[in-house]
């Protein structure tokens, strides 16, 4: 294992020095945070193997939050299985909140013992992390003191990073100078937004932290920036790419001489490279980079595809197309044809009609679909106007409610409801008795503990039943609602167990039980914990079983992927764009509207304060919108879909 990086096969993402001219750091993309985990915990793993062999120290500066999660466990893994020692080394943490108590199930003391340093040998002295005990007048001496205890290591030998939405790298917010020292820093309120729903709202989240400065990490003398998903592609960009600047700290590591940013393809899409690669160098010009480079002309000059010149393919990088495909006509056409074809209001096939050149199959009609929702609220907000299309066409629509959502309730919903069924049971004991025993764990619940398992399980019964309201109101049978309730999420807390073969049996026993023509699934990946991304993995794999056993039914179904909680499909990815007018823009509104506990306010709205209603509108207006300025007929709104090809 000691030797993996040297063997690891990267990617095949353009690495030539052409393509990367715009990137001001060494850029690492990988297929997955998984495999880029795993190649930075190998070359961690390798410094601490070297450092052993010459009887050395090997001093490893350490980040918190849910980036390197992956790295600590692989790293726990070589320690387990391959004996691993961490005798030698020495850690210091980026930052703390402050004030915090170590034990408080926020404080970062707390995260690294449960994710590293409980599970390893390294020796208790030579964990440092910044201490949010401390009186404020002592603030500064220890600070200092923190400084030359990383001196008297010797420095830090690798720093390891992740990165803010606001571009702040450790708690160094905008505005932080690069000559910055471990210090106590008050947060941008982007910051404490981001980190909201940890603490179970904003009002928990402390106002300060202590944190190593720009200068302390930038004296380190290797170090490795991650970030995953698409949320982070926009900063890594600014970070890549943009000048350097204060209000975006991370731009700072431009100028350090040993610094690699280990990012997936996700958290990568917005690099030049790999957006427009067009402007960069030559490209291998396939039907899909056609689509997406005529679509980014179009949009670049605000020109339907239709009007687009040879001219404009050739001021833009593009004279390679022109020439390949013979004239911007040729070109037009054939994109315009493309996106033209993905607009259907059919979702489920047009029987008795051509489907040549449709996104989805006439037969057999009538289809069984089955929407498999992570959250219980996720199906109407990102397709609800596509499940009424389905319902009012006569198909049979299953819905899987993946997980139970209930810690995104608040208590006072659960004492709302308690209310009522002790007003109307007034004479049951068993359930006075209880209310009393609720009421009472409420009253003295600290921010962000843990809820009983009764309160768990009340929650979950508040988001089943508006999920049965929802699916009444848009005609889907009760017994078509599906509460799988899997094991992974009900823990109680925002940090969830990883997915199990539990939740693949459930997910592989519904399927089989269903037996869908077609699937539709949530790909949105940027929800901020993660639930949407665990729930699609567990139907991928109860999927490839079920292809694996040759089941009868499974090669005639087609998985569909649907967005729109947390972000929406480029146009140049959709593959299915359904049509909803204003009368169903509204009915969709009102299906939302039935989740009253996700009303007004979400329990984690993450970095978009609006409610869910308003999101899901705006993103399928502007959807709509965008297709009728490449030419396309002018609709309300639409929703967006994209097939993954599985079988």
């Amino acid at each position: 294992m000691a030797t993996a990086i040297t063997k690891q096969k990267l990617p095949n993402f353009p690495t030539d020095e052409e393509s990367r001219k715009f990137e001001k750091i060494n850029t690492i993309i990988h297929e997955s945070s998984e495999d880029a985990s795993f190649f930075v915990a190998n070359e961690i793993a390798e410094l601490i193997r070297q450092r052993q062999k010459s009887g050395r120290n090997a001093v490893i500066g350490l980040a918190t939050g849910s980036t390197p999660t992956k790295v600590y466990d692989f790293l726990v893994k070589f320690h387990k299985e391959e004996g691993l020692s961490f005798k030698n080394v020495i850690t210091f943490n980026l930052d703390e909140y402050y004030p915090m108590e170590p034990d408080s199930i926020h404080s970062y003391v707390r995260f690294m013992n449960e994710h590293l340093f409980d599970h390893i040998d390294i020796k208790k002295n030579n964990v440092n992390i910044p201490d949010g005990t401390l009186d404020k007048e002592d603030l500064r001496d220890f600070c200092q003191a923190y400084e030359r205890k990383i001196e008297a290591a010797g420095g830090i030998d690798i720093q390891v990073l992740g990165i803010g939405r606001t571009g702040h790298i450790g708690f160094n917010e905008p505005g932080s100078a690069i000559n910055s020292k471990t210090r106590l820093v008050r947060l941008d309120r982007v910051t404490r937004l981001d980190a909201a729903s940890d603490f179970f709202g904003l009002e928990n989240v402390p106002a300060k932290a202590i944190t190593m400065g720009v200068g302390t990490i930038m004296a380190a003398k290797r170090i490795i920036l991650m970030a995953w998903g698409e949320g982070k592609a926009g900063v890594i960009n600014q970070s890549v790419e943009g000048p350097i600047r204060e209000s975006v700290p991370a731009t700072f590591l431009q100028q350090h001489n040993n610094c690699d940013f280990i990012i997936d393809s996700a958290a990568a899409s917005a690099l030049t490279r790999l957006s427009t690669p067009w402007l960069v160098s030559e490209c291998n010009w396939t039907d899909k980079l056609i689509k997406k480079a005529t679509i980014w002309l179009s949009e670049k000059l605000s020109k339907a595809i239709l009007k687009l010149t040879n001219e404009d393919y050739n001021e833009y990088g593009m004279g390679s197309l022109v020439a390949e495909i013979g004239s911007a006509e040729h070109i037009n056409l054939k994109v315009f044809n493309q996106l033209q074809r993905t607009i259907t209001g059919w979702p489920g096939g047009k029987p008795n009609a051509d489907d040549s050149s449709r996104p989805e199959r006439k037969d057999p009609y009538p289809k069984t679909s089955l929407i498999f929702s992570p959250h219980p609220d996720d199906d109407v907000i990102s397709m609800g106007g596509t499940l009424l299309r389905l319902v009012d066409q006569g198909h049979e629509v299953h819905v899987a409610y993946q997980t139970s959502g209930n810690i995104a309730v608040f208590d006072d919903e659960v004492v709302r409801f308690l209310d009522f069924a002790t007003d109307v049971q007034h004479d049951d004991e068993e359930l006075q008795r209880q209310f009393k025993e609720v009421r009472q764990f409420l009253n003295n619940k600290k921010p962000g503990q843990v809820d009983s398992p009764e309160i768990q399980k009340f929650k979950g019964l508040i988001r089943k039943g508006e999920a049965l309201a929802a699916c009444r109101y848009c005609g889907v049978d009760e017994e078509n609602a599906h509460f799988q309730n899997l094991p992974f999420y009900e823990t109680g807390t925002v940090k969830k167990k990883p997915h199990s073969e539990a939740d693949i049996q459930l997910t592989y026993d519904l399927l089989n039980k269903v037996r869908p023509h077609q699937i539709f699934a949530a790909g949105d990946l940027s929800d901020p914990h993660g639930t949407h991304r665990v729930c699609l993995q567990v139907v991928y794999e109860a999927l490839a079983l079920l292809v694996k056993e040759k089941a009868d039914w499974i090669e005639d179904c087609y998985l569909w992927l649907y967005r729109g909680a947390w972000q929406e499909w480029d146009i140049a990815d959709m593959e299915m764009a359904v049509p909803i007018g204003p009368k169903d823009m509204t009915r969709k509104k009102n299906a939302i509207f039935k989740h009253q506990s996700q009303k007004d306010a979400a329990m984690f709205p993450g970095n978009d304060q609006r409610e869910f209603w308003q999101r899901a509108e705006q993103r399928n207006m502007e959807t709509a919108q965008k297709y009728n300025a490449l030419g396309m007929a002018e609709y309300e709104a639409m929703e967006g879909f994209v097939r993954y090809k599985f079988n």
